[in-house]
């Protein structure tokens, strides 16, 4: 047994994997959550098959609930990121002062976009915090859903192949045995965990921050994200159209054009996993697919997904422009990438246009034609965007790790 505390914070579906698999290995689990009273101690995941079928379940309890970082963080060995991204910030903010600096501690993510070690960096700076060992998983190990939120999760399996960073790179191994393996590999047999030689490659490996997007723009160029019945509004993989479809290989395109300028720049780092969209699919699923669209309207586990929307007083049903789509996608995936573009004098026109979009449906000031506005407002407003010159970095060497 693991005689090892981990604090998740946060309440995503992630989360309702975590609990159950870590304290099935022996962790004692504790939670940090702005929702204490609709968390159950007990929490139980079920394995479906892509059916529906249930194939196995885990039950998973936790020691402490609580919405006081003060009562979960101090012990902890652990402290796991289960949240949206730009929410990564605010979190790490308010739990550092709790933090113990009297042993190593793990701070890590399930999700490991938006340059989390700048975010983990900061409060390091900011707190003094010595023993801090950070890691970000590239992608979210697992295919998975919330049944009832605090109490049941599911999942229909997990990635072929996870990559993960870590600082200092010499605690993969020990993190490895002691943690990665216990979320995945023990109990799917496979998911096993590869070390990627930096984070920059998982920030730029991406594939919800273009995905999003990229068909939030395609529905609204079709008809303006706009929808006079809820039963009018289109799936938002199942009815995936080619539009959307060029509009993320378009995406991805822009974002190769900084991924291949910076392996050309510093040709002595190791970028062996930063990928493009398709060839990320076919190293964390093993998948031979080389059409986009198609993978997207033939899949069981996304076919019911709807878009974000919210309700106009006069009954009509609109994109929802305060959804996580724009806040983690916009401003800590494609800003950051924009902003990338930029140092390397490349230009990224479907960046430009996504951005310049966004903007204008959040009333934002982001971008003046192809120049992203540094001081403005909604980058600079504390936490509102996760660009590198808001940690104090000024070029990509600044970037480095």
């Amino acid at each position: 047994m693991i005689n090892q505390e981990v604090c998740i914070v946060g309440g995503g579906s992630s989360a309702h994997i975590l609990i159950p698999f870590l304290s099935k290995a022996g962790f004692k689990v504790n939670i940090l959550t702005r929702r204490p009273e609709e968390w159950s101690a007990n929490v139980d995941l079920q394995l479906q098959s892509i059916n529906g079928e249930l194939e196995e379940e885990f039950k998973g309890e936790l020691i402490k609930i609580s919405d006081n970082p003060a009562e979960v963080i101090p012990q902890a060995d652990f402290v796991i990121l289960c949240m949206p991204v730009c929410k990564y910030r605010i979190a790490l903010h308010n739990l550092a002062p709790h933090l113990s600096n009297d042993k190593e501690v793990f701070v890590g993510t399930i999700y490991g976009q938006a340059g989390f070690n700048w975010m983990v960096d900061e409060i390091k700076n900011k707190f003094d915090l010595a023993t801090i060992t950070t890691f970000a998983i590239g992608l979210i190990p697992w295919i998975c859903r919330i049944i009832e939120y605090g109490k049941v999760g599911v999942t229909y399996g997990c990635k072929e192949v996870n990559v993960v960073a870590v600082s200092p790179p010499e605690r993969f191994d020990d993190l490895n045995e002691r943690f990665l393996k216990n979320i995945c590999e023990r109990w799917l047999k496979k998911g096993a965990f590869k070390l990627a030689d930096n984070f920059l490659s998982l920030t730029l490996s991406v594939d919800n921050q273009i995905i999003h997007p990229s068909r939030c723009y395609g529905l609204f160029l079709k008809c303006e994200g706009k929808w006079a019945n809820k039963e009018d509004i289109p799936y938002f993989y199942r009815d995936y159209d080619q539009k959307s479809a060029d509009l993320l290989q378009a995406l991805d395109a822009d974002y190769s054009k900084v991924r291949e300028a910076i392996k050309l720049k510093y040709p002595e780092h190791n970028f062996t996993y930063m990928l493009d969209y398709l060839s990320l699919e076919r190293v964390t699923y093993e998948s031979e697919n080389t059409d986009i669209r198609v993978s997207f309207t033939t899949s069981e586990t996304l076919g019911a997904i709807k878009p974000p929307t919210v309700q106009l007083e006069n009954g009509a049903w609109v994109i929802d422009k305060d959804h996580r789509f724009f806040t983690d996608d916009i401003h800590y995936g494609l800003c950051i990438a924009k902003w990338m573009a930029d140092q390397l004098n490349l230009e990224v026109p479907t960046i430009d246009s996504i951005i310049t979009w966004a903007q204008e449906l959040r009333n934002e000031r982001i971008i003046d034609g192809d120049t992203l506005i540094l001081d403005s407002e909604s980058l600079t407003k504390e936490f509102m965007s996760g660009i590198p010159p808001l940690y104090g970095y000024q070029s990509i060497d600044d970037i480095l790790d």
